[in-house]
């Protein structure tokens, strides 16, 4: 996990390396054995486990976001965001059948335990100008050229009419 340059950040490390001194860390403060951590030694000495690869102290408003974030994830629960996650992009999949057939073509799997939030949609033309104009209308979306714009409705914050808006705008993008 990486919030970007100069956020907060984090790494699984599975058991099996927690005693493993051959993989290649970053020598962080924190990462140093506990018990003599304050010595001041100009040797590295890592700490059992996932623990010898914290690098610093985290930043105090990276962690208040990433706090506050987390408890809205708590509230919400995992099981009712993937819930509405499938019925969103369900959603999705759907308008972009029936109301952008043969300007657009769903690129990624269509179970829906095969895939996550995100659609990958192919166009029939480069997708490059398309993109500029769908984000100054204020979608957030990337491209993979030279013809695949990604769309991943986000249930936390996204509902059916975000979705049945961003539909309408891209028709009216493909005129």
């Amino acid at each position: 996990m990486n919030s970007g340059p100069g956020n907060i950040g984090g790494v699984f490390v599975h058991d099996r390396y927690e005693h493993d001194q051959s993989l290649t860390r970053l020598a962080g403060w924190w990462g140093h054995r506990k018990e003599d951590r304050f010595e001041m030694e100009h040797k590295f000495v890592a700490s059992p486990g996932a623990q010898s690869f914290m690098v610093s102290n985290p930043p105090v408003l990276c962690i208040a976001a990433l706090r506050a974030s987390t408890d809205l994830f708590m509230e919400a629960g995992m099981e009712n965001l993937r819930e509405k996650s499938v019925r969103l992009t369900a959603f999705l999949e759907a308008l972009v059948d029936t109301r952008l057939a043969g300007k657009v073509t769903i690129l990624t799997p269509r179970d829906p335990s095969a895939r996550g939030a995100q659609l990958s949609l192919v166009f029939n033309q480069p997708v490059v100008d398309l993109h500029k104009r769908v984000s100054a209308r204020g979608v957030i979306c990337d491209v993979r050229k030279p013809d695949v714009m990604r769309i991943a409705p986000a249930p936390l914050y996204n509902n059916y009419s975000d979705v049945l808006k961003f539909v309408g705008l891209l028709q009216e993008e493909l005129q």
